[in-house]
């Protein structure tokens, strides 16, 4: 069912997130589709209703997980432990209109 999931992509203004693991590039995920991530060994990113979350991570401090689900262009989580940064990537249009919720 290709055309469902493009639907869900043009719909409103998700963009995307970006995540890296020591300053390198780990992946890009559309905000537009639920979905976890495994992130190395260390962490679990959960995309939901177009926020990212970190579900859980094994790092002592645990901050990532206490840090509030991001969406909006420009926001992001890190795990300074594990060396993870995830950050919101708006879609090109976002950045035109300045999106209001």
């Amino acid at each position: 069912a290709m055309w469902g999931g493009m639907s869900l992509i043009n719909k409103g203004s998700h963009g995307s997130i970006r995540i890296t693991v020591d300053g390198k590039e780990y992946g890009t995920y559309s905000l537009a589709k639920d979905q976890t991530i495994e992130i190395q060994d260390g962490n679990r990113l959960r995309i939901q209703n177009g926020q990212a979350k970190m579900e859980w991570a094994d790092c002592p401090d645990q901050l990532c997980v206490h840090q509030k689900a991001i969406s909006r262009t420009g926001e992001s989580i890190i795990c300074l432990p594990n060396q993870v940064v995830v950050s919101v990537q708006g879609s090109k249009e976002s950045e035109l209109d300045g999106i209001v919720n």
